[in-house]
């Protein structure tokens, strides 16, 4: 499965490369490096962040659920006590 970006949004991903090259390393990278660089960074590298924050919200469902059921349970009438018969 594969993220879909808005042009906005690949627009500031790439200025943010460009930035970053200019910055880091005194390279400044035109629009098609900057383009393959963020191709590469999406094909090959984006899946373990996306897997990674599939992780994240499963474990925030899961911790979410836990509560709902604790207090449902919370919620359960039981039956009065009744003195064994001996």
């Amino acid at each position: 499965m594969t993220v879909k970006l808005t042009m906005d949004e690949k627009n500031d991903i790439q200025s943010i490369i460009q930035r970053f090259f200019e910055q880091e390393r005194g390279e400044e990278l035109g629009i098609i490096g900057t383009e393959q660089f963020f191709a590469m960074i999406d094909e090959e590298i984006g899946r373990y962040y996306y897997n990674k924050g599939l992780v994240d919200a499963k474990r925030l469902i899961e911790e979410k659920m836990m509560g709902v059921d604790e207090d449902i349970s919370a919620l359960e009438i039981l039956p009065p006590r009744r003195p064994r018969i001996k």
